[in-house]
């Protein structure tokens, strides 16, 4: 277990199983040179715990503090993916960047403080140096599957 797995133990966290894509022309991640880009991982496609919400619109039957919760899922299943592309979570260098889309209910303008729940944890994991990322949090009238939201990443990994 690699010291970035252990972090997420300390923190109660396990990696769930990544998603299977189901066609064969995308997948969770794409290297290129020392960059990894993330396909959007979001709820209502993969396994979530079963006390993080999956479907609705954020500011109408899903809470702002619910939707935190899904993005910190969304997170580990993030990092699944890029986990089973480079072989362990300690290869990543940084987070570069993340871009989250959340189902927002009209007039629901608190887009930033769902996808923090994502931002929080990569944060949290690798520090102020490497774990503070850019990033994009908007409000979106629809996502697949009635999807609370969907969260796209790039990421440096080590040689």
């Amino acid at each position: 277990m690699g010291e970035i797995e252990k972090k997420l133990k300390a923190l109660g966290h396990t990696l769930p199983k990544t998603h299977p894509y189901p066609s064969p022309n995308r997948t969770a991640c794409v290297q290129v040179g020392n960059i990894l880009f993330l396909s959007g991982h979001g709820s209502g496609r993969h396994a979530m715990p079963a006390d993080v919400k999956q479907y609705g619109k954020v500011g109408a039957e899903v809470t702002e503090d619910e939707a935190y919760q899904t993005a910190r899922a969304v997170a580990l299943q993030m990092m699944s993916s890029i986990k089973e592309a480079v072989g362990s979570l300690d290869r990543v260098k940084r987070v570069i960047r993340l871009f989250g889309m959340v189902n927002s209910a009209p007039g629901f303008e608190r887009q930033f403080a769902v996808i923090d729940g994502a931002s929080d944890l990569f944060f949290e994991l690798w520090g102020p140096e490497f774990g503070k990322h850019a990033r994009a949090a908007v409000g979106v009238a629809e996502l697949p599957r009635r999807a609370i939201l969907e969260i796209m990443g790039e990421f440096e990994i080590r040689e």
